[in-house]
Protein backbone atom coordinates (compact mmCIF):
# COMPACT_ATOMS: atom_id res chain seq x y z
CA UNK A 1 0.00 0.00 0.00
CA UNK A 2 2.76 2.66 0.84
CA UNK A 3 4.12 1.69 -2.18
CA UNK A 4 1.45 3.06 -4.30
CA UNK A 5 0.98 5.59 -2.87
CA UNK A 6 4.46 6.61 -3.45
CA UNK A 7 3.62 5.76 -7.15
CA UNK A 8 0.57 8.13 -7.10
CA UNK A 9 2.40 10.77 -5.81
CA UNK A 10 5.68 10.94 -8.65
CA UNK A 11 2.54 10.94 -11.06
CA UNK A 12 0.67 13.61 -10.05
CA UNK A 13 3.95 15.89 -9.60
CA UNK A 14 5.15 14.96 -13.00
CA UNK A 15 1.84 16.54 -14.03
CA UNK A 16 1.95 19.60 -12.50
CA UNK A 17 5.38 20.17 -13.78
CA UNK A 18 4.56 19.86 -17.39
CA UNK A 19 2.79 23.03 -19.13
CA UNK A 20 2.10 23.29 -22.73
CA UNK A 21 3.67 24.99 -25.00
CA UNK A 22 2.70 28.60 -25.14
CA UNK A 23 0.82 28.56 -21.77
CA UNK A 24 2.51 30.86 -18.57
CA UNK A 25 3.67 28.05 -15.53
CA UNK A 26 2.22 28.44 -12.02
CA UNK A 27 5.45 30.27 -11.02
CA UNK A 28 6.18 32.81 -13.86
CA UNK A 29 5.37 36.39 -14.36
CA UNK A 30 2.85 37.51 -17.43
CA UNK A 31 4.63 40.44 -18.63
CA UNK A 32 1.39 43.38 -18.64
CA UNK A 33 1.69 46.52 -21.45
CA UNK A 34 0.88 49.52 -19.80
CA UNK A 35 -1.97 51.11 -21.48
CA UNK A 36 -1.09 54.60 -23.42
CA UNK A 37 -2.15 57.46 -21.58
CA UNK A 38 -3.59 60.25 -23.09
CA UNK A 39 -0.54 62.50 -22.87
CA UNK A 40 1.68 60.25 -24.36
CA UNK A 41 -1.13 60.05 -27.00
CA UNK A 42 -0.82 63.38 -27.71
CA UNK A 43 2.99 64.06 -27.33
CA UNK A 44 4.19 65.26 -30.95
CA UNK A 45 6.60 62.78 -32.30
CA UNK A 46 10.53 64.18 -32.75
CA UNK A 47 9.50 64.42 -36.35
CA UNK A 48 6.49 66.84 -36.31
CA UNK A 49 8.42 68.81 -33.65
CA UNK A 50 11.13 69.73 -35.70
CA UNK A 51 8.66 70.15 -38.85
CA UNK A 52 7.15 72.77 -36.84
CA UNK A 53 7.30 76.44 -38.49
CA UNK A 54 9.11 78.83 -36.31
CA UNK A 55 7.92 82.51 -34.77
CA UNK A 56 9.79 85.45 -35.79
CA UNK A 57 9.66 88.58 -33.75
CA UNK A 58 11.55 91.01 -35.93
CA UNK A 59 10.03 93.47 -38.06
CA UNK A 60 11.21 95.70 -41.48
CA UNK A 61 11.68 98.98 -40.92
CA UNK A 62 8.36 101.15 -41.73
CA UNK A 63 7.98 102.30 -45.61
CA UNK A 64 5.37 104.79 -47.08
CA UNK A 65 2.06 104.09 -46.73
CA UNK A 66 2.64 103.23 -43.00
CA UNK A 67 1.65 105.07 -40.36
CA UNK A 68 2.87 107.10 -37.86
CA UNK A 69 2.31 104.76 -34.96
CA UNK A 70 4.31 102.31 -37.31
CA UNK A 71 7.03 103.90 -37.53
CA UNK A 72 7.46 104.97 -33.22
CA UNK A 73 6.85 100.92 -32.70
CA UNK A 74 10.01 100.05 -34.79
CA UNK A 75 12.58 102.91 -34.03
CA UNK A 76 11.35 102.24 -30.31
CA UNK A 77 11.78 98.51 -30.61
CA UNK A 78 15.93 99.65 -31.01
CA UNK A 79 17.65 99.14 -27.72
CA UNK A 80 18.99 102.74 -26.81
CA UNK A 81 22.29 104.14 -27.32
CA UNK A 82 24.14 106.20 -24.95
CA UNK A 83 23.38 109.71 -25.89
CA UNK A 84 27.19 110.74 -24.45
CA UNK A 85 28.87 109.46 -27.26
CA UNK A 86 26.87 111.25 -29.93
CA UNK A 87 27.91 114.50 -28.37
CA UNK A 88 30.97 115.36 -30.44
CA UNK A 89 32.05 115.95 -34.07
CA UNK A 90 34.74 114.05 -35.62
CA UNK A 91 37.03 115.50 -38.19
CA UNK A 92 40.49 114.09 -39.46
CA UNK A 93 41.19 112.05 -36.27
CA UNK A 94 40.02 115.42 -34.09
CA UNK A 95 36.86 115.18 -32.27
CA UNK A 96 34.71 118.80 -31.18
CA UNK A 97 32.46 119.17 -28.68
CA UNK A 98 28.82 119.91 -29.33
CA UNK A 99 27.53 120.55 -26.06
CA UNK A 100 23.98 120.15 -26.29
CA UNK A 101 24.09 119.47 -30.00
CA UNK A 102 24.05 115.65 -31.13
CA UNK A 103 25.50 114.55 -34.23
CA UNK A 104 25.70 110.92 -35.36
CA UNK A 105 26.27 108.98 -38.55
CA UNK A 106 23.84 105.56 -39.79
CA UNK A 107 25.34 102.43 -41.53
CA UNK A 108 24.28 103.51 -44.69
CA UNK A 109 26.48 106.66 -44.62
CA UNK A 110 23.87 109.45 -43.93
CA UNK A 111 25.05 112.31 -41.99
CA UNK A 112 23.04 114.11 -39.08
CA UNK A 113 23.14 116.94 -36.59
CA UNK A 114 21.24 119.48 -34.79
CA UNK A 115 22.06 123.03 -34.37
CA UNK A 116 20.51 124.55 -31.33
CA UNK A 117 22.31 128.21 -31.63
CA UNK A 118 20.91 128.28 -35.37
CA UNK A 119 17.44 126.73 -35.75
CA UNK A 120 16.46 125.71 -31.67
CA UNK A 121 17.70 122.12 -32.09
CA UNK A 122 16.21 121.09 -35.63
CA UNK A 123 17.46 118.08 -37.00
CA UNK A 124 19.54 117.95 -40.68
CA UNK A 125 20.65 115.36 -42.37
CA UNK A 126 23.08 114.94 -45.76
CA UNK A 127 21.19 111.87 -47.52
CA UNK A 128 22.91 110.61 -50.96
CA UNK A 129 19.64 110.54 -52.69
CA UNK A 130 19.07 108.87 -56.13
CA UNK A 131 17.11 111.45 -57.74
CA UNK A 132 17.21 114.53 -55.65
CA UNK A 133 15.17 117.82 -56.11
CA UNK A 134 16.52 120.01 -58.77
CA UNK A 135 17.67 123.15 -58.14
CA UNK A 136 14.92 126.00 -58.31
CA UNK A 137 16.22 128.51 -60.95
CA UNK A 138 15.86 131.35 -58.70
CA UNK A 139 18.43 129.43 -56.29
CA UNK A 140 22.09 130.42 -56.80
CA UNK A 141 25.42 128.81 -54.61
CA UNK A 142 25.91 125.52 -53.87
CA UNK A 143 22.76 123.37 -53.86
CA UNK A 144 22.56 120.54 -52.05
CA UNK A 145 19.73 118.33 -53.13
CA UNK A 146 20.50 115.56 -50.17
CA UNK A 147 20.14 118.10 -47.57
CA UNK A 148 16.83 117.63 -45.22
CA UNK A 149 15.35 119.76 -42.35
CA UNK A 150 13.36 118.41 -40.09
CA UNK A 151 12.32 120.47 -37.13
CA UNK A 152 9.23 118.39 -36.34
CA UNK A 153 6.62 120.57 -37.96
CA UNK A 154 8.07 120.16 -41.42
CA UNK A 155 10.54 118.50 -43.63
CA UNK A 156 12.76 120.66 -46.22
CA UNK A 157 14.65 118.50 -48.55
CA UNK A 158 17.06 120.88 -50.73
CA UNK A 159 18.67 124.18 -50.20
CA UNK A 160 21.53 125.93 -51.22
CA UNK A 161 24.73 126.21 -48.67
CA UNK A 162 27.76 128.27 -49.64
CA UNK A 163 29.38 126.61 -46.76
CA UNK A 164 29.34 123.23 -45.22
CA UNK A 165 27.45 124.97 -42.34
CA UNK A 166 27.38 122.95 -39.13
CA UNK A 167 29.04 120.20 -40.98
CA UNK A 168 32.03 122.34 -41.23
CA UNK A 169 32.75 120.66 -37.28
CA UNK A 170 32.86 116.94 -38.91
CA UNK A 171 30.41 113.96 -38.75
CA UNK A 172 29.16 112.25 -35.71
CA UNK A 173 30.02 108.78 -34.08
CA UNK A 174 28.38 105.83 -36.14
CA UNK A 175 25.11 104.84 -35.20
CA UNK A 176 24.98 100.64 -34.15
CA UNK A 177 22.56 99.07 -36.87
CA UNK A 178 19.56 98.13 -34.47
CA UNK A 179 19.88 100.72 -31.79
CA UNK A 180 18.18 104.09 -31.16
CA UNK A 181 19.10 107.50 -30.36
CA UNK A 182 17.36 109.79 -28.47
CA UNK A 183 17.39 114.08 -27.88
CA UNK A 184 15.50 116.46 -27.78
CA UNK A 185 12.07 115.45 -28.61
CA UNK A 186 13.44 113.14 -31.48
CA UNK A 187 14.15 109.40 -31.36
CA UNK A 188 15.95 107.72 -34.17
CA UNK A 189 16.88 104.02 -35.19
CA UNK A 190 18.64 103.29 -38.46
CA UNK A 191 19.59 99.91 -39.86
CA UNK A 192 21.88 99.23 -43.10
CA UNK A 193 19.54 101.25 -45.80
CA UNK A 194 17.12 103.10 -43.80
CA UNK A 195 17.16 105.99 -41.30
CA UNK A 196 13.63 106.75 -39.27
CA UNK A 197 13.54 109.93 -36.97
CA UNK A 198 10.11 110.58 -35.15
CA UNK A 199 9.19 113.74 -33.04
CA UNK A 200 7.20 113.60 -29.69
CA UNK A 201 6.03 117.30 -29.31
CA UNK A 202 4.73 117.65 -33.51
CA UNK A 203 3.72 114.04 -33.78
CA UNK A 204 5.85 113.64 -37.18
CA UNK A 205 8.09 111.28 -38.37
CA UNK A 206 10.72 111.04 -41.93
CA UNK A 207 12.34 107.95 -43.25
CA UNK A 208 15.75 108.76 -45.16
CA UNK A 209 17.02 106.84 -47.62
CA UNK A 210 18.61 106.94 -50.76
CA UNK A 211 15.50 105.92 -52.69
CA UNK A 212 13.55 109.12 -51.28
CA UNK A 213 12.20 110.90 -48.12
CA UNK A 214 8.74 109.87 -46.71
CA UNK A 215 7.06 111.42 -43.89
CA UNK A 216 4.53 110.63 -41.42
CA UNK A 217 1.88 112.35 -39.51
CA UNK A 218 0.24 115.37 -40.31
CA UNK A 219 3.61 116.88 -42.73
CA UNK A 220 1.80 117.18 -46.71
CA UNK A 221 3.56 118.06 -49.14
CA UNK A 222 3.12 121.67 -50.25
CA UNK A 223 4.55 124.67 -52.28
CA UNK A 224 8.10 124.90 -50.89
CA UNK A 225 9.76 128.45 -49.62
CA UNK A 226 12.02 130.34 -51.47
CA UNK A 227 15.27 128.39 -51.68
CA UNK A 228 13.51 125.32 -50.97
CA UNK A 229 13.47 121.88 -53.35
CA UNK A 230 10.72 120.26 -51.24
CA UNK A 231 8.48 121.15 -48.63
CA UNK A 232 6.38 119.07 -46.51
CA UNK A 233 4.18 120.82 -43.51
CA UNK A 234 1.68 119.97 -41.20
Amino acid sequence: MRIALLVTTSVLVAGCSTVPAGKPGAGELTPITPARTASSAAAPSATSRSSAPSKTTSISAPVAGDSLETAISWVEAGPPADDAEFRVALRGGSSTPLGEDTAFTTPSGISCMTDTKRDSGGLACLVDLVSPPPQPADVYGVWKGGWVDFDGSSVRVGSAHGDPGRFALGSGAPLPQGNSLSFGNFRCRADVTTLVCVNYARKTGVRYSDDGITTYGCTRQNPPAAGVGEQYSC
